[in-house]
Order: structure tokens, then C-alpha cells, then sequence
């Protein structure tokens, strides 16, 4: 559809501020831009209009964000941009593993019973729930940028409580604390480095965080081996996170703010000096998209406008279709997979096998050096294979992995029951840490249009952190009234099946897409997709069936 043609682009793409280019949009204009169907405009008024704001840039002395000047080329700079923010997935998982070690230590150090454990180590996504719920107004009121220092300060503070801690009732508060800012970090990162980086890089990326909490699991491994014979070892254990979460405080002011949430506050000049040394104008798309950001944003503030924007969720059936499909992706299908129960009581489970704790604690490592390992290959899958693709061909690895774990429980002998459990839990491990890992995250990025975004990632990380809760918080009163056979097998393993099906159905394909072009795909009715999955699953299969894998991944 023609929208505009290219003698008018140039009162489309006026330069002034949104709260002044807000009048020209009509109902007309509004529905096809929400619909997703964009505008073709002659590449000249695009270069014309980014050569008038290179002038004001010039003129306004605004100077690059402090590490842009030491890269020349944005694909260099997204790169550093995206592991510096992913800091913020590190602290994720090293306190994951550092936890799991010192929750051998704790109990007798500080003389406290296992229902208490069990809520130093489960009350810390509580905390995070607690982040998730203020990462819609922190992010809108702060940007993405200094929401994630905010979280960093929180996580310092939490750090150094539960370090310095001689009583339940200053270590308790202390993990809450630090579980708030791992809340506010697991919604804004994503949404960080999917507003900055070009669609062809998106989901390696967002990936990029999932990556990093696997690598700080697996860190926090090594942390707690070289501390464990150490006088005061759970102490040293968790205060040495403060030296991560200091390093994201100062990197941070380094980088600059989103390019979408500066657009939004009316900083039209900020967001083109940012969208040039994070994705450069080379290419007539990224010419293109940056255009199509600005009339998006400006659009979606005009809708946002004197309403309660969270109602949309329910409203607009584009909105609760997105919704409804990252849930069931994030809650079920990451979540509700049992993750959690393994890392978070890894050292435990080792125990349970028959270990030693010092013994249970090394072993852990081979657990987080797996993770981090599989988690590497989704920053090139994400984007080659796609979100969908990927996470329903490595699925049935997860249940393979489930059953193997849990009938591990099982054996008899010590040897067996080790040897299979490891099998069991490296199994899960590559599957999930592929998939089930980074795709959630990359998925909740990017499917929310711009005014909904930080609510979108709010939810996110709700469904992150309260599928955390429970399934670590009472998972040892789940182990004994289920057994760790049924917890594993059949518990688990039966939810990742139910939410396999559902994402079979009704979950459509994003790579490739814009976040503006990911509008138009939500706009179709869900019979629509689950017609559209179920076409290409048939075609899938029976290129399987002859064989034929090169044309499996076309599909996607």
C-alpha cells in the first residue's frame, strides 16, 4: 500500500520535536502505521533529512557517548554496548551458583533450620518480583540506561548485606534486596540492547544476556570452589559480587541512553547521535527504520495519551496476543521448566547423590561450564534458525534431559546414580540453554510496540522471577511430596510438553522483522497463525521424512 508519496515525505519527516510533529498524524495514517504496513520513500529525502540533523549536531557541540569515540565501525560498538549492559546477566547467574554453594555453609554458621534456608535462598526472587513490578516506571521516569545503574547501586547494597551478615534477620533482607535489582536488571537489559542494535543482530544480541547469566553460573562456580576452603568461605562466596556489579555501575556511564526511549522524551538530535555509532545510516534500511521508529514512536505517544496505556493488554487484541504467547514462552516454557530447581540447589542435588559438600560443590562446575558452553551457539542460531525454529527442534531435548534427571533418583548405587543424574542434567542443560534460555527474552524485546515495551519486559520479568519463587522456594517440599522422580519427569517434564504444543500452534515467527514490522504479524487473528503454523509443521515434516534438512530451517 502507497501511504505517502515521496513529494510529501519531506512533511513526514519533519526534524522539529515530536510534541510538534504529533498534528499530522490522521486516522488514515495512524491505522496503517499500527497495522505495520510502511510507506516507500525515495532514499533521497531520507539523506536529505540526516544530512539537516548532521548539521544540527555539529551546530548543538553535542560530543559521541564516551566509549562510541573508540569505535569507529557500530557493529564494534553494539557488540561492547551489549556485553557491558549484559554485565547485568552475569550478576544473574553468578549469584545463582554462589547461593547454591553457600547454602551448604549457612545454615550451620549462622545455626539456622532448613524452612530458613529455604527462604534465604526462594525470598530472593521474591525481591525480584518486587524489580519487576518498578521496571516500567523506573525505565520510563529514568531511561533504560540509568535504570540499570539504579539496579546496580540496589544489587551493591544487597551484596554487601548479606557479605557482612551475622543473623538471619540481616541476611534475609539483604538477598531481597539484591533479588529487587536482579528483577530490575532481567526486564531492562533486554529491552536495552534490542532498542540499539540492527534487526540482522537483534536476537544473537539479546542472546548475548542469556549468555552472560550462563557464564556468571558457571563463574560462580569457580568462585565458590577457590572460597570453599576458606575460613569464612559463604561470606567471601557472596561479597565477591560486588566487584560485577561495581563494574556495570562505572561501565554504564560510558554508554549511551536507548534510541527509541529518546525519541520518546522528545530528543529527536540525541537518538540520531546514538542510531549513528550504534547502527550507522549506510544502508537505505537502517535509513529507513529510522525514520519509521520516529512516525512509529510519535503514533504510539498519540494513542498513549490522557488513558491508562496498561489497559491495552486487554484492549487492543494485538497486544494481548503477544502477551499471551511471551507468558506462556517466558513462565512455561523457560521457567516452569525447572531450571531454577537445578541451579539454584545444583550443590544439594550433587549432595543428594551421595557427594560430600566440598565434593558437591566442585562438581557443580561441570553443571555451569555446560550452560555457558550451550548458550553460545544461540547467539549465531537466533537469528539464522529463528526464535520459533529454534526452540521447538531442541524442546524434546529438554524432556529427554527431564526424564533422565529425574529417574536418576532411582538407582541404587552410588557410581549409577551420579553417572546418570550428570547424564540427565548436561542433557537438559544443552537443550535448554539454546533455546528455552535466551528465547524468551528475545522474544519479550521485541514483540511490544515502543509505548508498551516497558510494561511488556515488566511483565517479562515477573513471570521470570515468580516462576523462579516456585519453583525454588518450596521445591524441597515438592521433592518430598512428589519425590525428585515426579518433580523432574513428570511435574516438569509434563509442563514443558503442554507449552511445546501451545508454542507449536500459536507462536509466529519474528526473525528478520523489525520492532515496528512485528506490529503487522500481531495484527493477524490467532486462528490465522495456528493455520500458518500448522501448514508449515506438515511442510516441516515431510521434508524431515524425506530427508530433505536443508529445506527444514527455510521454513522458519
Amino acid at each position: 500500500m502507497e501511504v505517502q508519496q515521496a513529494t510529501e515525505t519531506s512533511e513526514i519527516f519533519s526534524h522539529e520535536q515530536p510534541s510538534q510533529d504529533k498534528d499530522k498524524f490522521d486516522e488514515t495514517e495512524a491505522h496503517i502505521i499500527d497495522a505495520g504496513v510502511y510507506f516507500e520513500a525515495d532514499d533521497a529525502k531520507f539523506k536529505e533529512e540526516l544530512e539537516q540533523l548532521e548539521r544540527e549536531l555539529m551546530q548543538s557541540g553535542k560530543k559521541p557517548y564516551f566509549a562510541a569515540r573508540f569505535f569507529k565501525e557500530p557493529k564494534k560498538f553494539i557488540w561492547f554496548l551489549a556485553s557491558l549492559a549484559s554485565i547485568g546477566g552475569f550478576l544473574f547467574g553468578v549469584d545463582q551458583s554462589l547461593i547454591s554453594g553457600a547454602s551448604l555453609y549457612i545454615p550451620s554458621d549462622l545455626h539456622i533450620d532448613s524452612s530458613r534456608m529455604s527462604m534465604i535462598v526462594g525470598f530472593t526472587p521474591l525481591g525480584a518480583i518486587f524489580g519487576a513490578l518498578i521496571i516500567m516506571p523506573t525505565n520510563d521516569l529514568f531511561g533504560r540506561k540509568y535504570a540499570i545503574v539504579i539496579a546496580s547501586i540496589l544489587f551493591t547494597v544487597g551484596a554487601i548485606l548479606e557479605a557482612d551478615a551475622h543473623s538471619f534477620g540481616v541476611l534475609l533482607p539483604g538477598r531481597m534486596i539484591l533479588g529487587s535489582a536482579l528483577g530490575l536488571l532481567s526486564g531492562t537489559v533486554p529491552a536495552y540492547i534490542a532498542e540499539n542494535c540492527a534487526v540482522r543482530w537483534r536476537g544473537g544480541l539479546v542472546s548475548l544476556y542469556q549468555c552472560m547469566v550462563a557464564f556468571g553460573v558457571m563463574c560462580g562456580y569457580i568462585i565458590a570452589a577457590i572460597f570453599d576452603g576458606v575460613s569464612g568461605n559463604w561470606r567471601w562466596m557472596l561479597g565477591s559480587s560486588l566487584l560485577f556489579s561495581t563494574i556495570l555501575f562505572f561501565g554504564m556511564f560510558t554508554l549511551p541512553e536507548s534510541t527509541r526511549w529518546l525519541m520518546r522524551k522528545g530528543r529527536k538530535l540525541d537518538s540520531f547521535l546514538v542510531w549513528k555509532h550504534a547502527r550507522g545510516f549506510d544502508t537505505y534500511e537502517e535509513r529507513k527504520e529510522f525514520f519509521v521508529m520516529e512516525r512509529v514512536v510519535l503514533y504510539e505517544l498519540e494513542q498513549a495519551r490522557n488513558r491508562l496505556v496498561l489497559l491495552d493488554f486487554l484492549r487492543r487484541p494485538r497486544c494481548l496476543r503477544a502477551l499471551i504467547v511471551a507468558v506462556i514462552y517466558q513462565l512455561g516454557g523457560q521457567q516452569m521448566s525447572g531450571v531454577n530447581s537445578i541451579e539454584y540447589y545444583q550443590a544439594s542435588l550433587m549432595e543428594e547423590t551421595g557427594l560430600t559438600a566440598q565434593k558437591a560443590v566442585n562438581s557443580s562446575l561441570i553443571g555451569g561450564g555446560v550452560m555457558f558452553l550451550s548458550t553460545i551457539p544461540a547467539i549465531y542460531l537466533m537469528d539464522r534458525l529463528g526464535r520459533r525454529s529454534l526452540t521447538l527442534t531442541l524442546i524434546p531435548g529438554v524432556c529427554i534431559g527431564l526424564f533422565i534427571t529425574g529417574f536418576s533418583f532411582q538407582a541404587t548405587a552410588l557410581g549409577v546414580r551420579l553417572g546418570i543424574y550428570l547424564w540427565g542434567m548436561i542433557t537438559y542443560t544443552i537443550f535448554w540453554s539454546s533455546g528455552l534460555g535466551p528465547g524468551p527474552w528475545v522474544f519479550a524485546s521485541e514483540v511490544y510496540p515502543t509505548y508498551l515495551r516497558s510494561y511488556g519486559v515488566s511483565i517479562a520479568a515477573l513471570c521470570d522471577w515468580t516462576g523462579t519463587f516456585i519453583t525454588t522456594y518450596p521445591f524441597k517440599q515438592m521433592s518430598e511430596a512428589m519425590t525428585s522422580t515426579g518433580v523432574f519427569a513428570g511435574f516438569y517434564c509434563g509442563i514443558v510438553i503442554l507449552v511445546g504444543i501451545l508454542l507449536l500452534l500459536f507462536m509466529p515467527e519474528t526473525k528478520n522483522l523489525t520492532l515496528e514490522e512485528i506490529n503487522e504479524v500481531f495484527e493477524r487473528p490467532a486462528m490465522e497463525t495456528m493455520k500458518i503454523n500448522w501448514r508449515s509443521t506438515k511442510e516441516t515434516w515431510h521434508h524431515l521424512l524425506h530427508f530433505q534438512f536443508d529445506q527444514v530451517w527455510k521454513l522458519s
